[in-house]
């Protein structure tokens, strides 16, 4: 009999039976996709059961005084720690109806929720946002829009959940505000908008006067205003926005000349400050004129077609390359090449025009010149990167608008870490298009410092462009960077004495994220922040189209821990940490894993604050399926899994790394990393050397300036790594990639456990909990957990609530091709569809004593489940779609 005839005949007898008998191996083979049921967690849910976690919750909020930093660098309310497990919301969801609140704040208190970060209400105006409706300007909140707000806020404080408050997300500043008319004109017309304001006063006063409205406003239903309600944990300056990140990203570069006098001048201001003359700046800046060297390119006038070049194709992309006749006015007599993309890619990376094989060095500017048309206009990407592994980019990566008349480029970046093997790279638009370059040139050389017609005493320095700061000195690029540091470090004191001594706001302040702000400015305030995204949704042609998006239907499980290390990385030391926003997109069907991953290893990382991106962005609560890449209040696994998540991190179960790992990174060391920076991936620990996988294994920190490093803590090149099982060092965790391509996850605590990932076909013990995964859609992967609720682990009675989780969808959702990376606009119907899950739970307690029940969609009990005895009299549960859900309640008496 063939393997999977044999398994399938297993499933059928799993449902008629209700589970395999004691002994059989389970997990061979995958089930047919008809083991789909409809599963929807009620929008309006908190009745009592073994799946509420509101008694966790001290109420109300805020019951204990204001939440504050301990001298430890942990969060309290009162004398006791407190960890924030929350969500966040979008749009209309900050506002929705009183009738709704109640029911919506008691559900988040059922999950374990105790904060709720209020996102994204300023971009819209009422429902949508916080504005005024048919208001033109951004300075006016509508009335109903603030009395819902007040009234959402109250019954979460009620229900004993924190609330946190942003003051700038996505606000659309234009000229009703009174500010010059170019600021519409901007291509980013959010958060390109703000970089102005780390240096424009105007800007500045409208986000204090934004600040004073909303944390002085009294709530009618508490009797307190913002500023003193101590239910009000944070507030947030600025998110993810910064004034380096800003440059980093070129959009300092692209900002219109009305923005730009005011940024020369405080530049010029900066360097009289330090210098004082032209003389003494020469002088400091080592100014030469290197002349350019030899050239690096083989056939770069394409006279011999395009040997030498390459055309990388990827992911069933189609393209050709040919050499062409058609050249600028100024290169007559020269040859083009002609890239023709027939079939595109689903990414840029796709389909790539490059030449490799190049030798660069690290503190030299090089200069790339090129002409370049389209036949259609269209974006393209220019890159200089390593030609191996890691890829990395190193010093230039840009995107150019080009039309259908040639035009000329030339960039001058720093090139850097050395290299042997870089590679020139020109990537084609996502898009059937034929694109032309002609005259390329990459030469070293090409740095000057400071040009003739630039003058300290009159103010002539000009700002440094992102895509040209290899044209000043080393020595001058530090300076650009120190006064970008200095001037975004002004902007969040600034901001942030305004709040606590203007508006005395008893809130603990945040200022954004690290990653797009550095860890020594954001150390500085009370806490320090970052967000992360696992397979955040790709938009191969315009940003946030609906129709044309790509989520890649991957686990994180073979990762060597994906998003994780990059969060644990931004740890600064002696401050609480938060993670305001981080989320696992839909519509993967390994989102599952999102929570307890995340949940795990904060409590490994010790922590302070986890969030899941996001609750909501509608107010369309009883939609019954899967909405959007986001939201999770009517995604089942997602909603479901925040429970033994809860336990790990909230409750504590799994412990903190006994280990600590701290990468001294002080100011100037901050600076200097910036020039080989890129937007969103400024500095952190990893700069400093410290390994990505040993934040599997430890805790994980930087000391920024001032900092002393702890006695016994490891330093970076003491934190080995080896090999592809990555436990943590209490031995709770482990992270298993020796079988390729088969990753596992296992929580192994007194009171949580848990397999995730492709654990079908094998026995794993957990201190006593053994879990046997069985055969599943998604090739064996599943998440399994089984988490103590009541009682203790080895003593009666006890109480165990057990989550298995695999794919999920909504019913006749539209998939766009083979392996689910994309259904456009054709999100399906209600009700969502799940996998149930099978998988045989040996428990250490005596069968005669267990009972089992399988759970509905509130969590409560719907059907005995039978209970066995193995060999040793222990107390065998088996689960699987037969009992049409997703958990389960073991009780022992």
């Amino acid at each position: 009999m063939k393997q999977g005839t044999r398994s399938y005949l297993a499933l059928v007898l799993i449902l008629l039976v209700g589970g395999p008998p004691v002994g059989a191996i389970a997990g061979e083979g995958t089930p047919p996709e008809s083991t789909l049921f409809p599963f929807v967690l009620p929008w309006d849910d908190a009745a009592p059961s073994v799946a509420n976690l509101s008694g966790w919750l001290h109420k109300p909020a805020g019951k204990f005084g204001h939440v504050r930093a301990g001298d430890d660098g942990h969060l309290y309310a009162g004398k006791e720690r407190i960890r924030f497990f929350g969500v966040d919301l979008a749009f209309s969801a900050n506002f929705p109806q009183k009738e709704d609140a109640e029911k919506i704040a008691a559900r988040m208190a059922k999950f374990g929720i105790n904060i709720v970060r209020f996102h994204i209400m300023d971009m819209r105006h009422f429902p949508e946002g916080i504005f005024a409706r048919n208001s033109v300007n951004t300075r006016e909140f509508d009335p109903e829009a603030l009395d819902r707000l007040d009234y959402f806020a109250a019954q979460l404080n009620r229900n004993g959940i924190y609330v946190y408050l942003c003051l700038l997300n996505y606000r659309a500043f234009n000229a009703a505000d009174g500010l010059p008319k170019e600021i519409e004109q901007l291509g980013d017309p959010f958060q390109g908008r703000h970089v102005i304001g780390f240096y424009d006063a105007r800007l500045l006063e409208l986000q204090k006067e934004y600040a004073r409205q909303l944390l002085s406003h009294k709530n009618a239903y508490t009797g307190q205003t913002y500023a003193e309600d101590p239910a009000v944990a944070f507030v947030e300056i600025n998110n993810e926005n910064g004034l380096i990140h800003a440059w980093l990203a070129e959009t300092v570069d692209k900002l219109r000349e009305v923005f730009q006098p005011e940024l020369k001048r405080q530049w010029n201001q900066w360097l009289r400050q330090r210098y004082a003359s032209s003389a003494k700046l020469r002088q400091a800046w080592n100014i030469k004129d290197e002349a350019l060297g030899d050239e690096l390119l083989k056939n770069a006038d394409f006279a011999r077609g395009v040997d030498d070049w390459v055309v990388e194709r990827h992911e069933g992309a189609e393209a050709s390359a040919k050499g062409t006749d058609d050249v600028p006015e100024g290169l007559r007599g020269f040859k083009s090449a002609c890239v023709t993309v027939t079939k595109p890619g689903t990414q840029s990376w796709h389909v790539r025009f490059e030449q490799p094989g190049l030798k660069v060095q690290t503190e030299r500017p090089y200069t790339l010149v090129f002409w370049a048309k389209a036949e259609k206009p269209c974006s393209i990407g220019v890159s200089v990167e390593q030609y191996h592994a890691p890829w990395q980019n190193l010093g230039l990566r840009t995107t150019l608008a080009l039309t259908q008349q040639w035009q000329q480029f030339r960039f001058v970046p720093l090139l850097g870490p050395s290299d042997d093997n870089a590679r020139v790279v020109f990537d084609p638009a996502v898009q059937a298009n034929s694109y032309w370059v002609a005259g390329v040139s990459l030469r070293p050389g090409g740095s000057c410092g400071l040009e003739k017609d630039e003058r300290l005493e009159d103010g002539s320095v000009r700002t440094v462009l992102r895509t040209r700061a290899g044209e000043r000195t080393a020595e001058a690029q530090r300076d650009w960077l120190r006064f970008l540091w200095e001037s975004e470090d002004q902007y969040w004191q600034t901001m942030c004495h305004y709040v606590k001594d203007d508006l005395k706001v008893k809130a603990l302040v945040i200022g954004t994220v690290v990653g797009c702000s550095t860890p020594n400015m954001m150390a500085k305030l009370d806490c320090v922040d970052t967000h992360a995204y696992w397979q955040h949704p790709i938009f191969p042609g315009r940003p946030w189209d609906s129709e044309n998006w790509i989520v890649r239907n991957r686990t994180m499980v073979n990762d060597r821990g994906g998003t994780l290390p990059d969060l644990a990385l931004r740890r600064v030391l002696g401050k609480p940490f938060c993670v305001t926003e981080y989320g696992h997109c839909a519509p993967s069907g390994f989102v599952g894993e999102g929570s307890l991953l995340r949940g795990a290893y904060a409590a490994l990382q010790d922590w302070d604050y986890i969030s899941t991106s996001r609750y909501a962005h509608h107010s369309d609560w009883d939609l019954r399926r899967i909405r959007n890449f986001f939201d999770i209040d009517q995604h089942p696994t997602k909603m479901m899994t925040l429970i033994p998540a809860a336990a790990m991190f909230l409750r504590g179960d799994v412990k903190p790394a006994q280990q600590l790992v701290v990468a001294a990174l002080d100011k100037e060391r901050e600076v200097d990393a910036l020039r080989r920076a890129h937007a969103w991936e400024l500095v952190h620990a990893g700069t400093a050397g410290v390994p990505r996988e040993a934040t599997l294994m430890h805790r994980t920190a930087i000391a920024a300036e001032g900092q002393a490093i702890p006695a016994g803590a490891l330093r970076p090149e003491q934190a080995k790594v080896e090999g592809d099982t990555l436990a943590s060092d209490t031995g709770e965790l482990v992270w298993d990639l020796s079988r390729k391509e088969r990753g596992v996850v296992t929580v192994n605590t007194a009171r949580s456990k848990a397999v995730i990932g492709y654990g079908s076909g094998k026995r794993f013990d957990l201190d006593g909990v053994t879990i046997e995964p069985g055969p599943t859609l998604q090739d064996g992967w599943s998440a399994i957990t089984v988490t103590l609720m009541e009682g203790e682990p080895t003593a009666l009675p006890s109480r165990w609530l057990v989550t298995a989780t695999g794919y999920v969808e909504n019913t006749k959702m539209g998939w766009k091709d083979a392996e689910k990376n994309s259904v456009g606009k054709n999100w399906g119907q209600a009700p969502s569809l799940v996998e149930g899950i099978p998988a045989r739970l040996t428990f250490p307690l005596a069968a005669a004593r267990v009972e089992a029940w399988a759970l509905d969609e509130c969590g409560q009990r719907k059907a005995h489940i039978p209970v066995q005895a193995d060999d040793h009299g222990n107390a065998v549960v088996n689960i699987g779609p037969q009992s049409r859900t997703l958990w389960y309640e073991i009780t022992a008496k």
